[in-house]
């Protein structure tokens, strides 16, 4: 029974070698991968902003959804400037028009306001997310 004993106890210790090996090497494996994909949001992050339209084209009170890009850009009061997902938050449809000072989602009939994104009337109980413009000269560039 020693020798059996003696053999399982051995064993169990190769094993676990074996393991911590193959868990050491994967480990590696997910390093290299968190640092390719840091490269890749930096990468992203340095991109230069895409030109969405002129300031002339976003009607003050209104706005214009920009389908490609799923950002609606909205020009509230004269000069300023705001923008939005495209994508409402209540069932994920794409919103396809800015009337009367609203965002329009036609899926369902919910309405965002063009001030603030957030939900004049549902069934959306979340405001749009706000996303990233600058104004540059007579130009709107996303980013």
């Amino acid at each position: 029974m020693g020798d059996t004993t003696r053999r399982r106890t051995v064993l169990a210790a190769g094993a676990a070698a074996l393991a911590g090996t193959a868990l050491a090497g994967c480990g590696d494996g997910d390093n290299d991968t968190a640092a390719v994909g840091s490269g890749a949001g930096e990468a992203q992050a340095a991109a230069p902003a895409r030109e969405l339209a002129a300031v002339s084209e976003i009607p003050v009170g209104g706005g214009k959804v920009f389908k490609d890009q799923k950002v609606v850009v909205t020009q509230p009061k004269a000069g300023e400037f705001k923008a939005y997902s495209a994508v409402c938050t209540h069932q994920g449809c794409a919103v396809t028009s800015v009337t009367d000072g609203k965002i329009v989602c036609p899926c369902h009939q919910s309405f965002f306001k063009v001030e603030d994104g957030s939900v004049a009337s549902g069934p959306a109980t979340r405001p749009l997310p706000a996303a990233k413009i600058t104004v540059a000269g007579d130009k709107i560039n996303l980013g």
